[in-house]
């Protein structure tokens, strides 16, 4: 297939399915390999650039997504008035942190590390989508295994897990002290 031909299609699926989609799945719809795939989604991206369109391509592990620009954000929100939002409280942070550095992980596995239940606040982030289902743990009961999403990576403008900040043994000491001092907190009123 010419390279205008597979450009338009690569194009045409990314718009119409709205969210990532696999360059290995994009390849074969283009009867090419990944890597010359890759090379048309790079030039892809690089012509949106050139020509100042308000489109963008971004990567997510080994998807691609058409985005808006971040600077066009203003004028889609003068159209859409309100765009989705949501507001992730210090316990929704905390509970997503969690789950982002020890996933898989279960609902008994996140109230042992915070010490209070977590129900309500894996309820919210699985409803912003920002966590989801990835299993059931084999053992008594088989429990839920939670783990983060595509919409997570945007939502921190990472590609990928591996790019979380890591957390050094005195961050983590910190962390824990003022876990405690919370639950104590809580415990005293």
């Amino acid at each position: 297939m010419e390279k205008q031909k597979a450009e338009a299609v690569i194009e045409a699926v990314l718009f119409t399915m709205g969210d990532s989609v696999e360059v290995a799945r994009l390849a074969e719809a283009v009867g090419e390999n990944v890597g010359e795939t890759k090379k048309i989604l790079e030039n892809m991206k690089q012509k949106y650039e050139e020509q100042g369109r308000g489109i963008t391509m971004i990567e997510l592990e080994d998807s691609v997504q058409l985005c808006t620009k971040p600077e066009m954000y203003e004028y889609l929100i003068k159209v859409a008035k309100t765009p989705k939002k949501f507001v992730l409280t210090d316990t929704l942070l905390e509970t997503l942190s969690i789950i982002a550095y020890k996933q898989p992980v279960t609902k008994l596995e996140i109230e042992k590390i915070r010490g209070v239940s977590c129900e309500h606040a894996v309820n919210r982030l699985l409803e912003f989508s920002l966590i989801t289902e990835v299993g059931r743990l084999d053992a008594p009961g088989r429990p839920l295994l939670f783990g983060t999403t595509e919409e997570f990576l945007r939502s921190f403008g990472v590609k990928s897990i591996e790019e979380l900040p890591k957390l050094n043994a005195v961050q983590v000491e910190e962390f824990k002290q003022q876990a405690e001092a919370e639950v104590e907190l809580k415990l005293d009123i």
